[in-house]
């Protein structure tokens, strides 16, 4: 069963890194995401070899690539002009490392003798710390950017497109941590009773095997997305110094309601927060902080509890005749 999820690993990974390095006016994103794709298919190559010279497969550091390389990608959705230095290969370095001790210190992959005293018994402690914490560390940045790009959003536009809001990468990343605990909960259970289900590392490879088919899918769909510029964050305690009177900020509020009611700005299918401010020319940062303070609503929020209203409205004058 692992050869035949190894080829197909190997195979799937170097098409769609092909791909997705192919396509059309390929950002910065497709090139990160083509990388990581290519040495996925190292990853499995190396599988393969193993098995082939030893009939098992060595220590995989996947964890250790797959992390910090998915915090990368989100980074480079999320961040306005972003541009991969030199410096930021770094993240990788924790996987050369460890992969490379791997072969050294000849490794394999397996739990059954984890505990057991020997001269590999630190590099398996330090490989097990090493990768939880890479897990809690980047998947909480990831998670972290994608929320914040996904309000930043919120405050900009009445209606988003899906592919703005990440939400198949927002998924992703959640089905990714239950399959890290899953795989935490499954090597203590093989720590403690060896043999008793089937070799860590299937488990491993096939999960990988299946995040290389959603990202071939999601990232050759994925197209150049629209990133807010960088405001302040909608938080009262953010605005708890601000410039604005409480007389201003009634003012401005009473001068976008009129607005929006008034001119019926809310039935515009593409009103956002520029054209709001341009329209109001109230600047869109103490529109954003009026949404928040005063109305305890974001200009997402705010524009579409109109819409519902005149939806409502619509269905109730539909009745009467």
């Amino acid at each position: 069963m692992l050869e035949t999820v190894i080829w197909i690993g190997l195979s799937q990974s170097l098409f769609a890194g092909i791909i997705i390095a192919a396509k059309p006016k390929a950002q910065v994103q497709d090139k990160i995401l083509s990388a990581w794709l290519f040495l996925l298919a190292i990853e499995f190559l190396s599988c393969g070899i193993d098995f082939l010279l030893w009939g098992t497969p060595m220590l995989s550091s996947s964890f250790l690539l797959f992390n910090p390389a998915f915090y990368l990608y989100v980074k480079s959705l999320t961040t306005p002009n972003f541009k991969l230095q030199k410096l930021q290969l770094l993240h990788l370095t924790p996987y050369i490392v460890f992969e490379l001790s791997t072969y050294i210190l000849k490794q394999k992959f397996t739990l059954n003798d984890f505990f057991l005293s020997d001269s590999n018994q630190w590099f398996r402690y330090a490989f097990s710390i090493a990768s939880v914490i890479s897990w809690i560390i980047y998947n909480y940045l990831s998670i972290i950017m994608v929320s914040k790009h996904r309000k930043k959003l919120e405050n900009e536009f009445s209606a988003i497109q899906k592919e703005n809001n990440l939400k198949w990468l927002l998924f992703l990343i959640i089905i990714y941590n239950l399959y890290c605990g899953f795989s935490l909960i499954l090597g203590i259970v093989l720590v403690s009773a060896p043999n008793s289900i089937p070799p860590h590392y299937i488990y491993n490879y096939s999960a990988l095997l299946i995040l290389i088919y959603i990202f071939g899918f999601y990232g050759l769909r994925q197209k150049r997305i629209f990133i807010p510029e960088k405001t302040n964050e909608i938080s009262k305690e953010k605005y708890a110094k601000s410039v604005l009177t409480d007389a201003r900020k009634s003012e401005i509020k009473n001068r976008i309601i009129s607005f929006v009611e008034d001119t019926e700005a809310y039935l515009k299918p593409d009103i956002n927060m520029t054209w709001l401010s341009n329209q109001t020319g109230i600047p869109k940062h103490n529109i954003t902080e009026v949404l928040s303070t005063e109305m305890n609503n974001n200009f997402f929020g705010f524009i579409n509890e109109y819409r519902v209203k005149k939806v409502k409205e619509l269905l109730m004058r539909k009745n009467d005749y």
